[in-house]
C-alpha cells in the first residue's frame, strides 16, 4: 500500500503493514536507543528535533526498550508520545535486565518478570497500551509457551496490541507464532550482518511476519564516516569495545566499503543510503515486508535516511555488494551468547 505525500519540501515515505493484520507504518522506523546512551553525549534538543523531523517525513514506528538508559529512553520519549499518540506506533521491549553494576546483563523471560516489565514501561511511557511489545532476547531455559503465553495475556488484557520477538531463530519464531501471532521480528540485518538469512528470514516470510532490521547501517560503520573507527570514537561510545570496530578488524572492514562508495557515487547518494536501500531490496528477494529502524540523533541524518527509500539498486549493483558480508572481520558483539546465532542448528 502506498501513501506518499509532501509536507513543504519533505517527501513523506510510503507505508506498509507491520505484519499480517498489523498497523500501517512508515516503511522506515526510528531507533531511539542512541538518544539516551551507548553513542556518547546527546544533544537533547537536537534529539527532540529529530523525533519531529521523523514524524514530518512519514516515520511512524518509534522503537525503544526498557534497557536503554535503564528506562531513561522510555521517559525521554514520553512527552513526544503524549503529543502524537494517535499518529505513531510505539514499540518497546523487555527481557534484558540491568542493575547498578554496569557489567551486569541477565536475560529474563519468565512470566512474572514480563508482567513487572510491562507495567514499568507503561508507567514510564505514560500510556495505557503499547502498540508493539517485543521480547528483546530469548532465554532458552524459559519455554516460549510461558513467555509468549504471558505476552498473549497482555494482549487479551488490552495492555499490548501486537507482539514481537528479537534475535530468535526460525524454529523459535514458528513455535512462538503457534502460541500467539507475532507481528514483527527485530534482529540485526545489514550488508555487514546476514546471520538472519539462515532461518529467521525464511520463517518470517512464511508466517507473514514483518522484519524490523536493527543496526541496518552496521552501527554506523556502513556510512563510511570512520577513517579509523577505533581511534575516532569517543570514550563513552560502546562501539569502542565491539569487535568489528577494534584494531585490525576495523581496518579490514573499512576496506570493504569501496563497492558501497562506488554504488553511492553512481546514484549521487550517500553510503548510508545505499546500505539502507540494499536492506529493502534484499527483503524483496525473500518476499518480506521490511521496516528498518536506523538510529540517529540529528534531523539532517534522519532526512538522509528516509530518502534512501526512493533509491533503486540495479541487479549489477546488488551483485557488486553481495560478497561484502562474507569478508567482515569480527563478531557482532563481544559476547554472542545473547544472540540467535548460538541457537541455530
Amino acid at each position: 500500500m502506498t501513501d506518499r505525500k509532501h509536507i513543504g519540501d519533505i517527501e513523506r515515505i510510503e507505508r506498509a503493514e507491520l505484519g499480517k493484520g498489523g498497523p500501517l507504518v512508515g516503511v522506515q522506523g526510528l531507533g531511539c536507543m542512541g538518544m539516551s546512551e551507548y553513542y556518547g553525549r546527546t544533544d537533547e534538543a537536537a534529539a527532540r528535533d529529530t523525533l519531529d523531523a521523523a514524524l514530518a517525513a512519514g516515520v511512524t514506528l518509534f522503537d525503544t526498550a526498557d534497557v536503554y538508559g535503564r528506562g531513561a529512553n522510555e521517559e525521554f520519549l514520553a512527552p513526544f508520545v503524549a503529543a502524537h499518540r494517535d499518529e505513531i506506533t510505539l514499540a518497546t521491549k523487555f527481557g534484558i535486565e540491568r542493575n547498578d553494576d554496569p557489567a551486569h546483563r541477565a536475560i529474563r523471560n519468565e512470566g512474572a518478570y514480563v508482567r513487572r516489565a510491562v507495567e514499568a514501561s507503561l508507567r514510564r511511557l505514560g500510556v495505557d497500551v503499547i502498540d508493539l511489545y517485543y521480547m528483546h532476547r530469548r532465554d532458552p531455559a524459559v519455554p516460549l509457551s510461558e513467555s509468549v503465553g504471558t505476552m498473549a495475556e497482555l494482549v487479551a488484557e488490552g495492555k499490548v496490541r501486537h507482539l514481537g520477538l528479537s534475535e530468535v531463530t526460525g524454529a523459535e519464531l514458528r513455535e512462538a507464532h503457534a502460541v500467539h501471532p507475532i507481528a514483527a521480528l527485530q534482529s540485526e540485518w545489514s550488508l555487514f550482518s546476514r546471520d538472519v538469512e539462515r532461518s529467521a528470514v525464511g520463517a518470517a516470510a512464511e508466517l507473514g511476519v514483518a522484519f524490523v532490521p536493527y543496526s541496518p547501517l552496521g552501527r554506523g560503520f556502513l556510512t563510511g564516516a570512520f577513517a579509523d573507527a577505533a581511534a575516532e570514537l569517543s570514550e563513552g561510545d560502546f562501539r569502542r569495545h565491539q569487535p568489528r570496530f577494534s584494531g585490525d578488524n576495523a581496518k579490514a572492514n573499512g576496506a570493504l566499503l569501496a563497492p558501497i562508495r562506488e554504488v553511492a557515487e553512481a546514484h549521487g547518494a550517500s553510503a548510508a543510503q545505499v546500505a539502507l536501500a540494499w536492506v529493502g531490496q534484499r527483503a524483496e528477494v525473500h518476499g518480506l515486508i521490511v521496516i528498518p529502524i536506523p538510529g540517529t540523533r540529528k534531523p539532517g541524518r534522519l532526512r538522509e535516511n528516509t530518502a534512501a527509500t526512493r533509491i533503486r539498486l540495479t541487479a549489477a549493483e546488488l551483485a557488486l555488494l553481495e560478497p561484502i558480508a562474507a569478508g567482515v572481520a569480527g563478531d557482532r558483539y563481544p559476547d554472542m551468547t545473547f544472540t540467535s546465532v548460538v541457537r541455530e542448528v
